[in-house]
C-alpha cells in the first residue's frame, strides 16, 4: 500500500524525491498513511476543492478493501 500511495503522489508532483509516506495504526485497527510532499506541491496533491485528495483516498480504500483492511490517508 505504501508503494501505491507513493507512486500516485510522485506522478502528481513536480518534485518526486520529496514524497514520503509514513504508516501507523490507530487503536481501532485502522491503518493511517501520512503523505508528505514539498510545500510547493501541496496544491497539486490536494487539487481544486480537494478533488484530487478525495480521488487518492478513494483509490487507496478500494485497494485496501481487496485485502479487507480499513485505511485512512492524511496529507501533511
Amino acid at each position: 500500500m505504501n508503494e501505491l500511495l507513493t507512486k500516485i503522489a510522485q506522478g502528481l508532483v513536480s518534485n518526486p524525491d520529496a514524497v514520503s509516506v509514513e504508516q501507523e495504526q490507530d487503536e481501532e485497527g485502522t491503518v493511517v498513511y501520512h503523505l508528505h510532499v514539498a510545500p510547493e506541491d501541496m496544491g497539486r496533491v490536494i487539487g481544486k476543492q480537494g478533488r484530487i485528495a478525495k480521488a487518492i483516498r478513494t483509490v487507496m480504500r478500494a485497494a485496501a478493501s481487496r485485502s479487507e483492511q480499513k485505511i485512512s490517508v492524511e496529507i501533511d
